[in-house]
């Protein structure tokens, strides 16, 4: 019994390399962005056993404030770059993807199972000075069951609401790392890498930083 908590505890450890992520993080960007990834590190060993509601208000509070919002463009001189949570940090910047992801890898890292959450691209409609415009956004969503309302952290609105009070937000489609879905739909239409080629990177590029 021992040897197999043991081995249990090794590959959850190698699937979030801390050691690994904080020496990258001080060799690419300084020493700022280490403390951030200590810090995050200590975050995650307090939540490992805390609620749920705990659990996403306190990863959501963390990367809406060590990361400002901005356009791939100005960040990485690409119209469209999806960071991993290391470059996202170290740079201090990041778009609403790059929020997404960084939750979504350490919610998981904290001991949310991966079918409560999803990464979902929705068209938001904003308000500007009484002026209306609507825009492609990335929320995370959080499904308690697989049939509830979903709880939403976004990057625009930093509290978290349930769906039905977001109604700036039209899904238009949702993934994570096992599937795809279209619209409200609670079955899976397919396998997210297989179609989207931006996250099969980021996924493949967060492995070598030490994640999953």
């Amino acid at each position: 019994m021992m040897l197999m908590l043991f081995c249990f505890s090794y590959i959850f450890a190698a699937g979030y390399d801390f050691d690994k992520l904080s020496t990258l993080a001080r060799q690419q960007y300084g020493e700022e962005a280490q403390k951030d990834i200590q810090e995050l590190q200590q975050l995650v060993s307090q939540l490992k056993t805390a609620p749920d509601a705990e659990k996403l208000k306190k990863i959501n509070d963390f990367f809406n404030n060590k990361i400002t919002f901005g356009d791939d463009i100005d960040i990485w001189g690409k119209s469209d770059y999806w960071s991993t949570p290391l470059e996202s940090i170290g740079r201090q910047a990041g778009d609403c993807e790059d929020f997404s992801i960084a939750k979504y890898i350490f919610l998981k890292a904290v001991n949310i199972p991966n079918n409560k959450l999803r990464l979902t691209y929705v068209k938001a409609t904003l308000n500007n000075n009484g002026q209306r415009s609507a825009r492609a956004h990335m929320v995370l969503s959080y499904y308690a069951t697989p049939q509830a309302e979903p709880l939403i952290l976004d990057s625009l609105v930093t509290e978290i609401y349930p769906a039905s009070v977001r109604k700036d937000l039209s899904p238009i489609f949702s993934f994570n790392d096992k599937g795809l879905w279209v619209g409200n739909s609670a079955s899976p239409k397919g396998d997210a890498q297989s179609h989207l080629s931006r996250w099969r990177d980021v996924l493949l590029r967060m492995q070598m930083d030490g994640l999953e």
